[in-house]
């Protein structure tokens, strides 16, 4: 049992490192494109129109996530999700890397723009395969009981890599802008290389998951994963996206969408702002975990889904409206209080969406519920903030958007729960609707 303990914790915490660098690499984008990148990539843009088309370089990522989702999830799913997830740091790292050292719009002209946009598609393909694997390598290796609590390790990488994106960017943003333009935002994307070496170092140490050994020593992985779960689990991924929202889109309202225009549209300095966005990345860190806990200590799962979320419907239009009134105190206490609701749900997210898929189809099924979601619905927030802002001229359209993506996850999560679950390490009641066909 001892032994066991002791290989479950690895898991979980190889789970968290690699995760962590992935989420790094991600982020770090998206920073970046609300900072700088359309300055060295679309000069020829100016103001809003730049900044609208740098976020739609960073939306690519995301639209090549679903592809990542299939590929490795078929892979996963097949071979196993400990290969997968050394596949994946790796093409992540090497992506990240490259556009750290990819020239500008001002050395090799349009190549420079269409090379990030082909980049950012290779970083999205392999996110798009790591999160699904994290997840499973960790929550497939929990003690009975435990498997939300353990799924929770790789989730907590998110925001520890948006944390150390945002140090990176906030050190860095302290240069002169013309050295920040030239060479300063590149200093994260190569810092990537380093980060991969000690991934990769600790993930070739993580066993594969009990789970995926059975079903590999019975011979009863699936075929064909992606033609399985689509035939028979359309509804759970269906509602799989929409439960995922706010989860993934919360982020990209703070550290992208806001980002940008707390700095272009209200006055706070880049320096000012990524601190107020850095607190709140280390209250995520510090709260998140208790979202797992008191998921795995209620009886009911929705009611436990019900009261981490219902806080949000107040506290994302309050998060915008302090933002709004320039004050760096209010914003501060805004955008802090607003992560405390989805990030509590984002721990609790992986281990519930995991436990309504069969362990065949698994990795293929969360990866599409989550990349999809990312594609559809996260990626695109900072697009359509934008692109609403700019419309209306006024943040009230934003924050009913934002409302929106609430309701939308509340509702889904509350329906998925109600379908049967396949977590042979759970202790979740049956729901009262298990024999619903999915």
């Amino acid at each position: 049992m001892g032994a066991a303990n002791a290989t479950a914790k690895r898991a979980g915490i190889g789970a968290f490192i690699g995760s962590t660098i992935e989420w790094f690499d991600f982020y770090i984008y998206g920073t970046a494109s609300a900072l700088v990148f359309d300055k060295v990539f679309f000069p020829e843009l100016d103001g809003a129109l730049g900044t609208l088309v740098a976020f739609a370089t960073f939306w690519v990522g995301f639209l090549a996530r679903p592809l990542g989702g299939v590929i490795f999830g078929h892979i996963g799913d097949r071979v196993g999700r400990k290969k997968t997830l050394v596949i994946t740091l790796l093409l992540m790292g090497v992506s990240t890397t490259l556009i750290g050292v990819l020239p500008g719009y001002a050395t090799i002209g349009i190549a420079a723009p269409i090379l990030l946009v082909v980049i950012r598609m290779i970083q999205g393909i392999g996110l798009g395969g790591e999160w699904g694997g994290s997840v499973l390598i960790a929550s497939e290796h929990a003690p009975k009981g435990k498997s939300i609590l353990y799924g929770a390790f790789a989730q907590q990488g998110s925001p520890v890599g948006n944390t150390l994106s945002t140090i990176s960017f906030l050190a860095i943003s302290q240069l002169p802008d013309a050295a920040f333009v030239s060479w300063g935002w590149r200093v994260p994307f190569l810092a990537s290389a380093l980060l991969v070496v000690v991934g990769l170092f600790i993930r070739l140490k993580v066993t594969e998951s009990p789970a995926m050994a059975g079903l590999i020593e019975a011979k009863k992985v699936a075929k064909l994963p992606l033609t399985e779960v689509l035939r028979n689990h359309p509804m759970l991924i269906v509602l799989g996206i929409g439960a995922c929202t706010i989860g993934l889109s919360a982020t990209y309202f703070k550290s992208t969408f806001a980002l940008s225009w707390a700095t272009s549209d209200i006055g706070f300095s880049r320096s000012s702002f990524l601190t107020i966005i850095l607190v709140a990345n280390i209250t995520q860190i510090l709260v998140q975990p208790w979202g797992a806990v008191i998921v795995t200590k209620m009886t009911s799962w929705r009611r436990a889904v019900t009261i981490m979320l219902l806080p949000e419907l107040v506290l994302m239009p309050l998060m915008f409206l302090l933002i709004s009134t320039g004050d760096y105190a209010s914003a501060m206490v805004g955008v802090v209080v607003a992560t405390i609701p989805h990030c509590l749900y984002y721990a609790a997210l992986a281990g519930m969406l995991a436990s309504r898929f069969p362990a065949h189809v698994r990795y293929t099924g969360i990866s599409l519920c989550y990349q999809l979601c990312g594609t559809l619905l996260g990626g695109t927030t900072p697009i359509v903030g934008q692109f609403l802002l700019n419309l209306t001229g006024s943040i009230t359209a934003v924050i009913v958007f934002a409302v929106f993506q609430v309701l939308l996850t509340l509702g889904c999560m509350l329906a998925l729960l109600k379908r049967p679950s396949h977590d042979e390490r759970a202790d979740e009641p049956a729901p009262a609707a298990a024999a619903v066909t999915r």
